[in-house]
């Protein structure tokens, strides 16, 4: 979630893949919160998964902070649990994987598919393998 852009992400209904959804691009508040409420209210997700801009050296910083609030009141508007994951190096992964896969990074904003980057890692940490040898 930065200042200006907010990529959002789904996962498919078994939790086992994270898809790109949209980029909103974040005006002000209260337009941000009508953009995600409208997002919330179609895709009807049990929670929401936030990256936090963790420092490199893993402190939380203004920018983190930012989110923090900003996601403290999107809770409380929309009843809904928030998870925050470290969305360090979430944009270079999005980015390489975009690249393995033939899109141009001129042409493709890079900020839904670090969502679904970010969501995918959380995934893969909540859900055990569906099948062990």
């Amino acid at each position: 979630m930065g200042d200006k852009w907010i990529g959002a992400a789904l996962s498919d209904p078994l939790r086992i893949l994270a898809s790109p959804l949209v980029i909103l691009r974040r005006d002000d508040d209260t337009k941000t919160l009508e953009n995600i409420e409208s997002l919330v209210k179609t895709h009807q997700p049990d929670l929401l998964i936030i990256g936090l801009p963790i420092s490199l050296n893993g402190t939380i910083g203004p920018q983190a902070e930012k989110v923090k609030s900003f996601s403290e009141l999107l809770s409380r508007h929309l009843n809904i649990e928030i998870i925050y994951r470290d969305e360090r190096f979430s944009t270079d992964e999005a980015r390489r994987k975009m690249n393995d896969s033939g899109k141009n990074n001129k042409t493709v904003r890079d900020d839904a598919a670090a969502a679904a980057v970010i969501l995918q890692d959380y995934l893969d940490e909540t859900n055990p393998p569906c099948c062990q040898p």
